[in-house]
């Protein structure tokens, strides 16, 4: 035989229990797949039938739904009136009624399609009770392991299901190698031909933001919050926060005592990335200045409909405002919601009506001198200085 059915009914349990489906779930995909191969043997590819199969013995039960009909044209289909009251006193023509057979074997074509049923169907159900169970932990930090490295892609073992890490989501900078015990956000569950493609990341701001809730305690009862995340994975961070509750000093709280709880943060993503935490403000000039820690500002210019901000600051606070590669204006820029544009004191620029005030002449220049009225004024230059 084939197909063993004492062995599948055993293995339905140890199925169900390795893949973390349940067991009826599996027995409903194990008798869907002997009804297919059912009609293959013994009846028509277009019969309805219904199989069973006792777990505790392996036997198997075949129902097929008949039409009871005066005369029997087609006995795959049909049944007479007189051989359906045999099943079922009260039968009546024009109705439906099932006829069971015993099932003892299936042809081998049969059996091998059955079984290429079951762990397709069992893929299927696998995928989906995956998709469940993950799609409920969408927005929140996981533990994984690195289980593989391929070119700007990691793969990462999240317990069932594997995770994918692309190169955008990735901390600048970081290594990642097998083996590698790592924390991930969990952005998405997309369905792939090879089953539930899980999107992981340690480089968007949401990690930031859960990594903190861990460490701010404070988080959970609302006494601070945080406002507004900007982050250059693997470099920079400004993080933007406020207190609800009187006296609760916001920059405090998230930085900890001794700088503990940034520290653990830090440790997590990296050291190399620096994370500024600021005052959130409702006013925007203020929020602005803020944003731009540590820099010294002296004044915030706003266009509301461009949503730009033009800020002056001292000459020594230029590069400061700037930072690196134009690193710190950019995030506070992000931070704000506002494009910055930094300008020093020095080139503050005149408003049109200072502009228009302002007469522009050319300077005058002193005509150049002969060369002998240069050496002149030379010769006399040393006599009274030597006097």
């Amino acid at each position: 035989m084939e197909l063993d059915m004492k062995q599948l009914a055993v293995a339905v349990k140890a199925i169900a229990e390795e893949k973390n489906l349940p067991e009826e779930a599996v027995q409903e995909i194990v008798e869907q797949a002997l009804a297919v191969a059912y009609r293959r043997d013994y009846g028509d590819r277009e019969q309805e039938v219904r199989v069973t199969m006792n777990l505790n013995n392996g036997e198997v039960d075949a129902y097929i739904t008949k039409e009871i009909v005066d005369t029997v044209t087609d006995k795959q289909f049909e049944i007479s009136l007189g051989d359906a009251q045999v099943v079922r006193k009260n039968a009546a023509v024009g109705e439906t009624i099932e006829i069971h057979e015993k099932v003892n074997d299936f042809g081998r074509v049969a059996a091998q399609n059955a079984k290429q049923h079951i762990l397709q169907r069992l893929r299927e159900a696998e995928r989906e009770t995956i998709m469940t169970e993950y799609e409920d932990k969408i927005g929140t930090v996981i533990n994984g392991v690195v289980s593989k490295v391929e070119g700007n892609i990691v793969r990462v073992e999240l317990g069932k299901a594997q995770g994918i890490m692309p190169k955008s989501e990735q901390i600048q900078n970081e290594h990642y190698y097998p083996g590698q015990r790592i924390k991930v956000f969990l952005k998405d569950v997309e369905r792939g031909f090879r089953g539930p493609q899980l999107v992981v990341s340690r480089g968007n701001k949401e990690f930031i933001e859960w990594l903190f809730r861990a460490e701010v305690p404070e988080m959970e009862n609302g006494s601070v919050e945080i406002k507004g995340i900007a982050r250059e994975a693997g470099v920079r961070t400004k993080i933007a926060v406020s207190s609800s509750t009187p006296g609760v000093d916001p920059v405090g709280t998230f930085v900890g005592g001794h700088g503990m709880r940034v520290n653990a943060v830090m440790s997590e993503v990296g050291e190399q990335e620096k994370i500024d935490i600021v005052v959130w403000n409702e006013e925007t000039r203020a929020y602005i200045t803020n944003a731009l820690s540590p820099t010294r500002v002296s004044k915030v210019t706003l266009d509301e409909a461009t949503k730009k901000a033009t800020v002056v600051v001292p000459e020594d606070q230029l590069s400061i405002a700037i930072g690196k590669s134009g690193q710190n204006v950019r995030l506070a820029s992000k931070l704000a919601g506002y494009d910055i544009d930094i300008v020093s004191e020095s080139e503050q620029p005149v408003s049109k009506t200072e502009a228009s005030e302002v007469k522009v002449t050319k300077p005058s220049l002193p005509k150049l001198k002969k060369k002998e009225q240069l050496e002149s004024s030379l010769l006399e230059a040393i006599e009274e200085h030597g006097e």
